[in-house]
């Protein structure tokens, strides 16, 4: 994995090994998202909500655990993912979230929020690069994920708001014409661990409690609905074990994968988990020749032109990953991750003409997702290159005030101002950036715990 440099220091983490990486983060990959932006924004809108005011976090951690908090943010583990059989489990569990969401449940405990910790935001794309989270409220949500077995106890649950949720998420999916047999199937499938073991094996229960009261509510419910005996497409099951089949590919040793996925089994999945363990094993001519093929079947699959397309970055061979990427973007143009991976491997070719395509991709990604640190990282890197050191001195600064960094930001800002024309726009925003932060008691308390420190 290769990050570049910049004149001006830009501290940022690096990760030789990407599952170590993974330990502490949310991981961003555009095929993961999309599938799950299908699913729940139809919830969003059932539920009376802007869908695009909803952000939806993927936490690697093996725990089964699923919560949002204000701001407007949920937040699914990977192991909830992993746990699901059907995509309608899934989908019960985003449902009932978004119960806890429309009903106000959200977290109001300062001091739980104080005590967690900002996640890096992790990107499959272009290697699983250390990208810089962009989102304060995100950060401040998770608490303790390094921890597989860590629970997140933002709200005072009671059983009957849990039951009353259920509810809620009955009512969501009936509006948007599917059942509630998946959320029933998912509780009862665990059920017995709250009973025999006080439910400390799955986090979700201890702050989403059962009973048999709640359930047998929702089973009536269930079977009361016009929708109870509607089952998911071929094709949305099959998105789903692509996405598990993913995350155990990146996720789990390689070793591993090739347990649960041998050479036997010869569905997609099995073949897309295999090709992407080859690639964490180094052994590049394998999955090269593994996603090839999984091409040449789909050549329209903007995903597996991504992913072949990093193996080639990730083999240093940058130019002949740009076609891969610029298909992938072609394909889902509306994809800010895609387009970031695009941008990347045009900077890493280091020609005058590509840098000057990445800038205008970055651009774009940052007109999208305006909190991406990474975006903000590379733009930084493209304008370095350029020689545009003022306006490098200024995306350093958005990084930085993405990330939460506001005494960086500030400097960064206060540096890109002594260099840029006077009344200019991005002269205007690097002014704003030290008069937000001037103003902004979070300023003052990094201060002090640098000067603690010292």
């Amino acid at each position: 994995m290769r990050l570049f440099g910049v004149l001006f220091a830009i501290t940022l983490l690096v990760f030789s090994h990407p599952q170590k990486s993974w330990a502490q983060g949310v991981i961003r990959d555009a095929e993961i998202e999309a599938v799950i932006r299908d699913w729940s924004d139809p919830i969003f809108k059932a539920a009376g909500l802007r869908a695009e005011d909803i952000n939806i976090h993927i936490i690697n951690d093996g725990s089964m655990n699923a919560f949002v908090t204000r701001g407007q943010n949920m937040f699914l583990h990977t192991g909830i993912i992993l746990n699901a059989e059907t995509p309608n489990e899934l989908i019960g569990v985003i449902a009932h979230e978004t119960g806890h969401m429309a009903g106000g449940h959200l977290a109001r405990s300062d001091d739980a929020i104080s005590k967690a910790m900002r996640p890096m935001i992790l990107t499959m794309g272009l290697g699983i690069l250390a990208a810089i989270a962009g989102a304060p409220d995100a950060g401040a949500a998770i608490m303790s994920s390094a921890q597989k077995n860590g629970t997140v106890t933002f709200f005072a649950y009671t059983r009957v708001l849990e039951a009353s949720t259920d509810q809620a998420a009955e009512n969501f999916l009936e509006a948007t014409g599917q059942s509630g047999k998946g959320l029933l199937d998912f509780f009862q499938r665990f059920r017995y661990n709250e009973v025999f073991s006080g439910a400390t094996k799955y986090p979700y229960f201890l702050s989403h409690p059962l009973s048999s009261q709640r359930i047998n509510a929702l089973q009536a419910r269930v079977e009361a609905s016009p929708y109870k005996d509607v089952v998911d497409s071929p094709e949305d099951q099959h998105k789903l074990d692509m996405i598990k089949a993913k995350i155990i590919g990146f996720l789990k040793p390689p070793e591993t994968t090739f347990n649960l996925y041998p050479e036997s089994d010869t569905s997609e999945p099995a073949r897309y988990a295999r090709a992407i363990a080859h690639h964490q094993a180094a052994s590049t001519k394998i999955a090269l020749k593994e996603m090839g093929a999984l091409l040449e079947e789909e050549p329209d699959n903007p995903y597996f032109n991504e992913f072949y397309g990093q193996i080639l970055f990730e083999s240093a061979q940058a130019q002949k990953a740009l076609p891969y990427h610029q298909r992938a973007v072609e394909l889902r143009p509306d994809s800010a991750l895609l387009r970031l991976n695009l941008a990347q491997a045009l900077i890493s070719t280091d020609t005058p003409e590509n840098i000057t395509t990445a800038v205008e991709e970055l651009k774009k990604v940052l007109a999208r997702e305006p909190d991406n640190g990474f975006a903000w990282y590379e733009l930084s890197v493209a304008y370095e290159r350029q020689g545009k050191i003022s306006l490098a001195k200024l995306a350093t600064a958005e990084q930085a005030y993405a990330m939460g960094d506001y005494m960086r930001a500030r400097s960064f800002a206060q540096r890109a101002l002594m260099e840029l024309p006077q009344g200019t726009p991005d002269w205007r925003r690097a002014n704003d950036i030290t008069l937000v932060i001037a103003a902004d008691p979070r300023i003052r308390k990094q201060a002090a715990q640098r000067r603690k420190r010292r």
